[in-house]
């Protein structure tokens, strides 16, 4: 009963727009919360916290849990409730060395990560991440998440792409674990119930607009509540940014209408660098006409795929690893069976997963949700008809450059890191770069678990509880406002559902599985001349109440500045590397040319190779971006474990 009324105390406050969070250790320190009538003709609502999180989704919910429940007040701001966020579509697992179907090693998990980041990810978030997998695990598992089980009660894990025994030289590992095909379901709803076991608070539906900036220092961030049309400033010492992907800048892709790159957006409009963008994962199996995902656990489970003539064609591209070989391989291996004529249905545009063969028991346990799925959109009943499929936009490896702490890091002319005072960014919005050039399936779990606790750790060293901060001016934010004004009030030509229906077709068109020079140079040619049109955008509904077209707006601009980034970061990059693939470029161009024995070769450059990470720059008024490479990170955080040297990557 107490736990109930404690819940609706929660809800109540959180509709009259109030922060009241509590310390398990008493009331010393209760945020404030105060209405501020300077900003323009804007009232605006202030609050104080000692963290703000952007963001609902798996990453974020694991920082705020963990601070609130060591006694930070946290304000965790999402434009969709919390269990609405795109960790709920995640489907095949979370990867782990348990070892609970065979003998496991995190350095083996280590070493695939290097591998399937194509040697771009940093080895030392590498490290982090895998040798800190399995505890992440057991957290999730005592917290509630309904894992599968095997008969001696142990988490199930299943066999996916890129994972292997004994540093590749012992066979197909089973890694990943799974609850059934709904592991982000699961995870998501257990995260959101441990955090509201902590009272942890909530501004849901709310945009958030822009970070607030003083220099090199980020003071906290300003938001549009879209239930009332109030502007609110949440003034923290830290700032966590967890607003997943920007898959939505692309006509066909898995993911949720509300993966607008907002955060990654809100960074470049502070002048801060994005990293590694041109990197855009194409999963091989979306369902073909709809973009839904189908989970590589299907082809875990046994499942594989085949051409008109019904062969199995991953044979032919991974002749070891076959249809679990890493996703940029399958998908490249599926476009060219289409482009050379062997494609199926009448257009001979796609291809199929088949997993028939399998027992029917076995697909309803395992695989229910995509049974579902089948039935319900393409009208096939997998376990008597093959799936039809077709690569399709699923994850950016890109994003918010961090180091392994999560603390958001840029760049200096010369070259010089620095890290952003009081910001951080973890989940798919950052770019460790646990991921590098190709992220292997069921990491991305991993990593917002992972490097969700890693930023409220580090906040937890960094800083106290209730600390003073630093002087707040009270026109803070106005630039937001004004960007939100002008929008509101656009009187223009154009509508915003044609121009982002332009800029996705320039997408998929331009910057898709294959790339080339003359492709890209019009992709880019193209989204340039797009950029005035943003400002000659037309609004019918004016008001701030539930304004949809307003919102959808917004995310166009935000979607438009990674749209950028990406395409012209891809046609800087002059090789082939993880899911980057030019037709005109087809080699890695690393130091060294790996296909010979090192000894004796010199080795290149900086500026002679492309094994470095990208950092782009947007310029807002004009559109154009700038670019800036980085070292990548060989060194590993101990001893423990040696740097694994770049090789020729085969599956």
């Amino acid at each position: 009963m107490k736990s109930m009324l404690r819940n609706l105390i929660n809800i109540k406050s959180f509709y009259k727009n109030v922060v009241r969070l509590k310390h398990e250790k008493g009331d010393a320190c209760i945020p404030k919360t105060k209405t501020n009538q300077d900003t323009r003709s804007y009232p605006t609502i202030d609050h104080t916290v000692d963290c703000v999180v952007v963001g609902a989704g798996g990453a974020g919910l694991r920082v705020s849990s963990r601070l609130v429940s060591n006694g930070y007040s946290v304000a965790v701001v999402s434009k969709v409730y919390p269990t609405r966020s795109h960790t709920v579509s995640a489907q095949g697992g979370i990867n782990a060395a348990l070892g609970n179907m065979e003998e496991d090693c995190w350095m083996w998990h280590f070493y695939d990560t290097i591998k399937g980041s194509d040697w771009l990810g940093d080895q030392d978030a590498i490290h982090y991440l895998t040798e800190t997998a399995p505890q992440a695990v057991l957290e999730l598992e005592n917290i509630g998440v309904p894992f599968s089980r095997l008969k001696n009660g142990k988490i199930y894990q299943r066999a996916f792409g890129g994972q292997s025994i004994d540093f590749g030289k012992g066979g197909q590992a089973h890694r990943t674990c799974a609850a059934a095909d709904r592991m982000g379901h699961a995870m998501l709803h257990a995260l959101y119930s441990n955090s509201m076991k902590h009272n942890v608070q909530f501004f849901s539906e709310y945009f958030c607009l822009d970070l607030i900036m003083e220099g090199n220092k980020c003071l906290g961030v300003i938001a549009l509540c879209m239930e009332d049309g109030s502007i609110h400033r949440f003034r923290a010492t830290n700032t966590v940014l967890a607003t997943g992907g920007a898959e939505r800048i692309y006509f066909s892709c898995t993911a949720a209408h509300t993966t607008t790159g907002d955060g990654n957006a809100m960074v470049s409009r502070a002048c801060l660098p994005l990293q590694d963008m041109e990197f855009v994962q194409f999963h091989p199996t979306g369902l073909y006409g709809q973009g839904i995902l189908v989970t590589e656990g299907a082809r875990g489970e046994g499942g594989f795929i085949i051409n008109s003539k019904g062969e199995r064609i991953m044979e032919k591209y991974a002749p070891n690893a076959k249809d679990l070989a890493s996703r940029d391989v399958v998908s490249r291996a599926i476009t060219v069976e289409i482009m050379e004529g062997r494609g199926v249905g009448e257009k001979k545009d796609h291809i199929y997963l088949q997993l028939t063969h399998l027992p029917a028991k076995l697909i309803h346990n395992r695989l229910p949700g995509i049974h579902d799925l089948c039935l319900t959109f393409v009208g096939v009943d997998c376990t008597k008809q093959p799936i039809p499929i077709i690569p399709t936009v699923h994850y950016n490896m890109g994003g918010i450059p961090t180091n392994y702490k999560g603390q958001v890091i840029t760049q200096s002319e010369d070259r010089e890191i620095k890290v952003v005072n009081g910001l951080y960014a973890c989940g798919e919005c950052a770019s460790a770069s646990v991921h590098g050039a190709n992220r292997l399936g069921a990491n991305s779990l991993l990593e917002i678990i992972v490097m969700g606790r890693a930023v409220a750790d580090t906040i937890i060293c960094d800083s106290k509880p209730c600390e003073k901060l630093e002087h707040f001016p009270s026109r803070s934010g106005e630039h937001a406002i004004a960007r939100l004004d002008q929008t509101r009030y656009a009187k223009g030509s154009l509508s915003v559902a044609n121009l982002r229906l332009e800029m996705q077709t320039i997408m998929q068109n331009h910057a898709s599985v294959f790339r080339t020079e003359k492709v890209l140079r019009e992709g880019c040619s193209k989204l340039y001349d797009l950029y005035p049109c943003l400002k000659d955008i037309k609004l019918h509904d004016r008001s701030l109440i539930w304004n949809s077209e307003l919102t959808e707006a917004l995310e166009l601009q935000n979607a438009y500045i990674c749209a950028m980034q990406i395409i012209v970061s891809a046609e800087n990059r002059k090789e082939s590397r993880g899911a980057h693939y030019r037709d005109d470029y087809k080699l890695r161009e690393d130091e060294y040319d790996y296909a010979k024995p090192v000894e004796g070769q010199k080795k290149r450059t900086f500026e002679e190779h492309f094994r470095k990470h990208t950092l782009s720059w947007m310029d807002m008024k004009t559109g154009k971006v700038h670019i800036q490479y980085r070292p990548v990170i060989d060194t590993t955080l101990s001893e423990e474990v040696a740097t694994v040297p770049p090789v020729l990557r085969k599956y």
